[in-house]
């Protein structure tokens, strides 16, 4: 059996590499230097210098006019990428002028998407070719042949303030991706639900983390991870274990965020266990920073009228509801949201969803229960959201979760609230904020205090997004997207029932 085995390796082995001989045979040479990268216009004027210079190697085998002829190739693919995408997207007026910022952002995006052009075979891009091994193929190599390890590509971390572009720039980026590329864009809370739901099917697995990471980077090797951020301990303490795998497998990851790499789970139980990861994160991303002061979505056009402060708006937020619903009888409702977890929604129909805050934000509820809720309804009334602070941190908490689950969805929220987006943080604010408060003096009261103030470093950092979401979610442009996606939901599903 033994000899039959290596019989069967040295015929692979000696087949691959006459294939290899022969393929040598049939493609002209090009042999590249960082000297050699110049424009096609300086390479077609004789009266400048070569990249060889004078002398005996001016006879290179190479000649000029195939140089010339790699470099317009190289060219005609730098056309191609998020850049250009970009640039017409400005010209035809879908965005307005990018800033500085943005500029060099896309810029990254488009280095990162020739490198992994570029190195397409290496990276083990193509899904197609990939899907030709056949299984034996597979177990005879990764014995004998050594596996990649790392990706020769470094992903890139962007990282700014909320309303910056960062969302927005890598959808543009991953939409100009190849379709046959394994790749994933995903909001990073829906990521780590789908880590731990298969953590849970591998159960009694020697190390279900590294089976866990084989099954990620087998569906894409490419990873657009949107929204980084951590603020929980179960996911804090398994994320270096399960990136190391990841990168160790060849994933090149791309994430957006609104923390630098460095400040990532600041403050969260047992960090120094977390810190590896950072490292691990720095050496195989480039981190970039979006410094634009600009919240391009305070941006939008006014408001439509979903978002009512004050609590006399009670009744006036049932009509809303039942006018959206339409013509469908609307019911109490239980929904199951994940792995057999049910939600009781007090009223539903025609894809609007109604609850009272508390409902939602004031029970064990998370973004795994938000996701399915978002799945099976496009539209949540919600009434009652109250200002937050210390007093109720916990529901401020779920509230900035699910606003980041509605938005990822693109669902709309219809809402009455004690104050606008920005009055309902007022209370809450970051460490380094908190220090800038003046002292109580003699002649200030305790009257002036701030009463009920929530120091809270994440949710310090969290509620300008969540603001900025808020304002978006309730802007023209946004209401007018939701109803465009709805009716072309609606008409899918009519024709999938009418074939039924």
């Amino acid at each position: 059996m033994r000899k039959l085995l290596t019989r069967g390796l040295l015929r692979v082995l000696r087949d691959t590499s006459r294939h290899r001989r022969a393929e040598r045979s049939l493609v002209p040479v090009v042999i590249r230097t960082k000297e050699s990268v110049f424009s096609s216009s300086s390479s077609s004027s004789s009266t400048k210098p070569t990249p060889f210079g004078d002398g005996p190697a001016r006879d290179s085998a190479i000649s000029i006019r195939t140089l010339t002829t790699a470099v317009s190739a190289d060219a005609q693919t730098w056309k191609e990428g998020p850049l250009p995408e970009y640039e017409r997207r400005i010209a035809s007026g879908e965005l307005l002028d990018g800033d500085k910022c943005q500029i060099n952002t896309i810029q990254q995006l488009n280095r990162l998407y020739n490198e992994l052009s570029e190195s397409e075979d290496a990276c083990r891009l193509d899904r197609y070719t990939e899907s030709k091994k056949t299984e034996r193929s597979r177990w005879l190599w990764s014995r004998f042949v050594p596996q990649p390890s790392c990706s020769p590509v470094k992903g890139l971390y962007l990282y700014g303030g909320v309303g910056t572009g960062k969302t927005m720039l890598m959808d543009l980026f991953f939409d100009q991706l190849p379709s046959n590329w394994r790749k994933k864009r995903i909001h990073f809370h829906d990521f780590m639900l789908n880590v731990h739901s298969r953590l849970q099917r591998h159960r009694g697995v020697t190390d279900p983390l590294d089976v866990v990471s084989g099954e990620i980077s087998d569906e894409s090797v490419l990873l657009c991870l949107d929204e980084f951020m951590v603020n929980d301990v179960a996911d804090a303490l398994i994320l270096n274990r399960l990136f190391g795998y990841l990168f160790s497998k060849g994933i090149v990851l791309v994430a957006t965020s609104n923390r630098a790499p460095d400040n990532l789970y600041e403050g969260g139980l047992q960090r120094d266990l977390f810190i590896p990861f950072i490292e691990t994160l720095k050496e195989r991303c480039v981190h970039h920073e979006i410094g634009s002061a600009t919240d391009y979505r305070r941006l939008t056009s006014a408001e439509k009228g979903f978002y009512f402060v004050g609590n006399e708006f009670y009744e006036l937020l049932k009509q809303k509801f039942y006018w959206l619903s339409g013509s469908h009888t609307a019911s109490p409702r239980t929904v199951e949201v994940i792995m057999g977890r049910k939600l009781q929604i007090p009223l539903a129909g025609g894809g609007c969803a109604f609850f009272e805050f508390e409902d939602l934000c004031d029970k064990p509820l998370g973004a795994a229960d938000y996701f399915g809720l978002f799945k099976k309804f496009h539209t949540l009334v919600l009434e009652g959201i109250p200002r937050f602070g210390q007093h109720n941190r916990t529901a401020a908490y779920r509230f900035v979760t699910l606003i980041d689950v509605m938005y990822e969805s693109k669902a709309r929220l219809v809402c009455t609230a004690e104050a606008s987006p920005v009055d309902l943080f007022d209370r809450v604010m970051t460490v380094s904020d908190a220090k800038k408060i003046q002292p109580r003096t003699s002649s200030r009261s305790q009257k002036n205090d701030v009463i009920d103030l929530c120091v809270d470093n994440e949710l310090g950092f969290s509620k300008d997004r969540t603001i900025s979401r808020l304002t978006e979610m309730n802007s023209k442009e946004y209401l007018e997207q939701h109803d465009s996606n709805t009716i072309q939901q609606d008409g899918a599903t009519e024709a999938n029932e009418s074939c039924a």
